[in-house]
């Protein structure tokens, strides 16, 4: 299983000359199987690219989506292979108890924020709430948990054989922990990211920037870092960028992550591709 990083930028997009290692798109990454064939997960600006270079598939794609504020969903317009003909897209999304994904997904990709509606898009489009218990897609099996963030939101859970990739990219697990970490059982996502050999997860701010933004929905550095001790996973990538943190700050805040746990981690980049 390849893991491929297409966007990791949190909030809103942020490119410039000051983002250029990290990069400024938003959130997105590509899961490829042994076989070839692909999950992507979220549909953040950075899933423009990734659509060129998929080109037209030979079979299904399928995307999921942790949850559907802007930064997540707004390169779904930009997705190429939604456009064309013959093509079977399936779109997986948190589920609501008032209002279907559809609808939901409508309100953006539609007139006056969008110029094409869902039901104008070349692709035969199929949506779906995300698998609340383990589901083949392909080659992998995947698993949907909600997570604390404002909204309805799930983090995932892939595996393909014995290896597994977990990603919670928009999450809180410190919210209303006087001291994190607790336990594992009450900790939120921690049934997703156990003993995974990947972890994707929300690295938002620094400890300082977070004691003001509690209740956000984001990690600061030090908690994505006890999140994983305490999930014992293999390795931690950090994800969802500050848009105000530029490459020298990230920098410096993984090197301050890297000097306080044995965990491994790799700085989520643009371009970086991880092998599970």
């Amino acid at each position: 299983m390849k893991v491929t990083l297409w966007g990791t930028r949190g909030s809103l997009a942020s490119a410039g000359p000051e983002t250029i290692r990290y990069g400024g798109n938003t959130a997105c990454v590509e899961v490829r199987a042994d076989d070839g064939s692909i999950l992507i997960l979220d549909a953040g600006s950075g899933i423009r690219r990734l659509g060129e270079s998929i080109g037209t598939p030979d079979g299904p794609i399928h995307i999921l989506l942790t949850h559907l504020h802007l930064d997540h969903i707004q390169g779904l317009g930009f997705f190429g292979p939604l456009f064309r003909g013959g093509v079977e897209v399936h779109l997986w999304g948190p589920p609501s108890t008032t209002t279907d994904l559809r609808t939901r997904l409508g309100r953006y990709l539609s007139p006056p924020l969008f110029p094409v509606r869902l039901r104008d898009l070349g692709a035969r489009l199929v949506l779906h709430d995300a698998p609340a218990t383990a589901t083949a897609i392909g080659p992998f099996v995947v698993r949907a948990d909600l997570v604390i963030h404002p909204g309805p939101t799930v983090g995932y859970r892939i595996a393909e054989g014995h290896r597994t990739l977990a990603y919670l990219p928009d999450h809180e697990p410190a919210l209303g922990a006087p001291i994190f970490p607790s336990s594992r059982r009450w900790t939120s996502g921690i049934g997703l990211a156990r003993d995974a050999e990947i972890l994707i997860h929300d690295a938002q701010y620094t400890a300082g920037e977070y004691p003001p933004r509690s209740g956000w929905g984001h990690s600061s550095s030090e908690q994505v870092v006890a999140f994983a001790e305490l999930a014992s996973v293999g390795q931690l990538v950090t994800f969802h960028h500050d848009p105000g943190h530029d490459d020298t700050a990230l920098d410096a805040l993984h090197e301050a992550m890297a000097g306080t746990t044995n965990v491994r981690i790799q700085p989520g980049r643009e371009g970086l591709s991880v092998s599970v």
